[in-house]
């Protein structure tokens, strides 16, 4: 019987059409055989998946990466065609100066080998010398010159969003369209807020991140692995329901990952969930999570890891 394959969704009003699974590349493929990863990537676009998060995680004085050089290398070896594939970079608010973002941009570009990106996604809001303005304005521009196609933003406020949505609105050019936020059965309150709320009803939509608060949902808890900021610092909360969350997982007859993965499907503003992949099992079995949804339902689902919501009442819903 032939796999069916992941459906899509559009990219807020872009008129893109994203897999509702996303592949992100951090630092994954540094650690992979690369005829391994060929093979995962080949496998990854037959079952559906058209979104790859190639960004360049690098700074001034840290050693050196080169996982968005090795997928471009990927690429070529899994004979990809370039209309099969979305490129999603990101853009480091850091290092915008008076060239915008347009050398940054370029030097992913060169290093993946691509002449455009479908989605650029600003990262986090840090820095308080920045014009608005001036980056909605900059990268209209790169949208008119054909080096991307849309934009959004990373963990920013819902303020700060609704403040560029207006900007782009006043000015005539593309807002923001998709947010990436942290979203788990553990992290919920920021997305399923009301103030992110507005901005969904305005089209805007959702890419739900570290789902598995770094592998440790999926019970990777005694790992020495690199993971994100805690919001609320309520991640020994989250460590100590991981037992009862892997009995959950357990009777519904998935894994804890893909228990996790199948959650953030049931967001109504979602158009697709990133997450890593280290090797083709691991690959199949979390596209395989979204038959979860399927079986039990989005209400079901909801309220049986209702219990797991570490962040209600501790982080505010207006975001960072």
């Amino acid at each position: 019987m032939t796999t069916p394959l992941l459906p899509r969704r559009e990219i807020g009003r872009s008129g893109i059409d994203a897999s509702v699974f996303s592949l992100g590349s951090w630092h994954t493929y540094d650690r992979m055989d690369f005829g391994d990863a060929v093979t995962m990537l080949r496998e990854a676009v037959d079952r559906g998946v058209n979104l790859f998060d190639v960004g360049v995680y690098s700074a001034p004085g840290a050693p050196p990466v080169f996982t968005d050089v090795i997928f471009s290398a990927m690429v070529r070896a899994a004979g990809l065609r370039r209309d099969e594939w979305l490129l999603s970079s990101k853009l480091w608010l850091e290092a915008f100066s008076d060239d915008g973002f347009r050398p940054q941009l370029e030097n992913a570009l060169m290093r993946v080998g691509v002449e455009h990106a479908d989605l650029v996604i600003l990262g986090d809001l840090r820095r308080d010398d920045l014009a608005l303005r001036d980056l909605v304005l900059d990268l209209a521009r790169l949208e008119g010159a054909g080096l991307i196609r849309a934009w959004g933003v990373n963990n920013w406020s819902a303020s700060s969003i609704q403040t560029l949505i207006d900007i782009a609105a006043a000015e005539g050019v593309s807002g923001p369209q998709i947010a990436q936020l942290k979203y788990s059965v553990s992290r919920r309150s920021i997305p399923d807020g009301a103030p992110f709320a507005r901005l969904w009803e305005q089209g805007l939509t959702l890419q739900a991140s570290d789902c598995l608060e770094g592998g440790v949902l999926a019970g990777k808890i005694n790992g020495n692995r690199q993971i994100g900021r805690d919001p609320g610092d309520i991640r020994e909360r989250i460590i100590a329901d991981v037992p009862a969350f892997s009995d959950l997982a357990s009777s519904l007859d998935v894994s804890p990952a893909q228990l996790g993965i199948a959650f953030t499907l049931t967001h109504p503003a979602l158009t697709t969930t990133l997450f890593g992949a280290s090797s083709i099992d691991q690959l199949r079995a979390n596209l395989d999570a979204a038959a979860l949804v399927d079986r039990i339902g989005i209400e079901e689902l909801r309220r049986l890891v209702e219990p797991f919501w570490a962040d209600r009442g501790v982080v505010d819903p207006e975001g960072p």
